[in-house]
Order: structure tokens, then C-alpha cells, then sequence
């Protein structure tokens, strides 16, 4: 098989476990832990806004390739194999695309603090 096939197998793995992940952070037959890593990690992959712009040159990209993936790794070692593969199964199932307006707030909210902060540092 090609790179390229492989690299896509992968993406679409990863899609379709971020969706998972989704559904698995709002059901109550989720463990607490696994729920509150699935969740950060489904809302911070479905954000639409990134915490780190990708127009940042190499680091705008390590969210994604690195941060996303790692974060979906953990969270998946700490569902129930059983119940997970219930989600990836009802994820393969859904065509929407589930995003999260209140992780964008939050990245939002980071980024004003942060200006405010670099802002008031200036200033002084």
C-alpha cells in the first residue's frame, strides 16, 4: 500500500474517532475520566477555531499533527475497548460534522486574555 493510502486510512481513522470521541464525551455510560479527556479533546479538534493559528509557520500544523492525535491516542486508551468501538461504529454511522462553538469561545477568550496581557506588558 501507498504512503499516500496510508495517510489517508489514517486521517479518516482519526476523523471518525474525534467523532467518537464526541459522542462518547456525552454519554453518561462513559467512565469520568475517559469523558472529560474525550471531551477536551473532541471539543478542541472540532473547534473551528485553532489554539494555535495555522498561519504560524510549523507550529500553526503541530496541533494538528501531533497535539489532535496524541490527545485522541489517550483518550481512547482510557475508554472501555467495548463502548468505544460502540462509538466508532454510531461515528461511522453520523455524516454530520459535530463542532464546538464553546471551544472556540475558549480559544477566543485565551487569545483576548493573551492580548491583553502582551498589551498591557507593552505598554509598561
Amino acid at each position: 500500500m501507498a504512503l499516500l493510502d496510508r495517510l489517508k486510512l489514517w486521517a479518516g481513522a482519526l476523523k471518525r474517532d474525534v467523532i467518537a470521541l464526541w459522542i462518547a464525551a456525552r454519554s453518561p455510560r462513559t467512565p469520568l475520566l475517559a469523558k472529560l479527556a474525550a471531551g477536551a479533546v473532541a471539543a478542541y479538534a472540532l473547534s473551528p477555531i485553532d489554539l494555535i493559528p495555522d498561519f504560524i509557520p510549523v507550529v500553526g500544523h503541530l496541533d494538528d499533527l501531533v497535539i489532535v492525535p496524541l490527545g485522541i491516542a489517550l483518550a481512547v486508551r482510557l475508554m472501555p475497548p467495548a463502548l468505544l468501538a460502540e462509538f466508532r461504529a454510531e461515528a461511522q454511522r453520523r455524516s454530520e460534522r459535530p463542532t464546538s462553538n464553546v471551544a472556540a469561545g475558549i480559544v477566543v477568550t485565551l487569545w483576548v486574555l493573551l492580548a491583553t496581557a502582551a498589551g498591557i506588558w507593552i505598554w509598561r
